[in-house]
């Protein structure tokens, strides 16, 4: 960061009073800039036994599966925005929600939060981030080509839990070991 939103005079990264932290201070009007972290929000959709997946049309990880999630916008709830990004991904009407998983990612600054979901008369399809999307069972996941790590975690806890009929909410920090 350059200049300040509030009064356009250059920032500097520094100690503001009363903070813990270096932060991006204008030089004129003393704003401080906050950083904070991406909020990401998906669901799980699943159909009977089998659960529904994306495969990315989009980079990152362009032409991998994944779980409809995206960006949280600004003025909508998580579940408003996992349902959201349901629709514009996999053309599916999320029902049924339930907050299942949440992920913090500390190294690139995100959280994630996954609802688990039915989707309306069993009817889906294809948006613009997507290639196409499809209904898989547990011996069908393409593990190999899974887009990300948390999908990864997510869909190995939500066989156990499955196995069990038992879906307790979860956090898990993803670390990833420093080079």
């Amino acid at each position: 960061m350059k200049f300040c939103s509030q009064c356009g005079a250059s920032v500097t990264y520094r100690m503001a009073p009363d903070e813990d932290r270096e932060r991006h201070v204008c030089d004129a009007c003393d704003t401080v800039h906050y950083i904070n972290p991406k909020v990401i929000v998906g669901c799980l959709p699943t159909v009977g036994e089998k659960i529904l997946m994306c495969k990315r049309a989009i980079e990152p990880r362009y032409g991998k599966w994944t779980l409809p999630a995206g960006f949280m916008e600004n003025g909508e709830t998580s579940a408003d925005g996992a349902a959201r990004e349901t629709l514009e991904e996999a053309a599916a009407i999320a029902t049924n929600m339930s907050l299942y998983r949440i992920f913090d990612v500390p190294h690139i600054s995100q959280v994630y939060l996954f609802y688990r979901c039915g989707i309306e008369n069993d009817e889906f399809g294809i948006g613009p981030e997507s290639l196409e999307s499809a209904l898989f069972s547990e011996e069908e996941i393409p593990w190999d080509e899974l887009a990300f790590p948390t999908v990864r975690e997510l869909l190995r806890e939500f066989l156990q839990d499955r196995q069990v009929g038992e879906y307790p909410v979860r956090n898990t920090v993803i670390e990833y070991p420093r080079r």
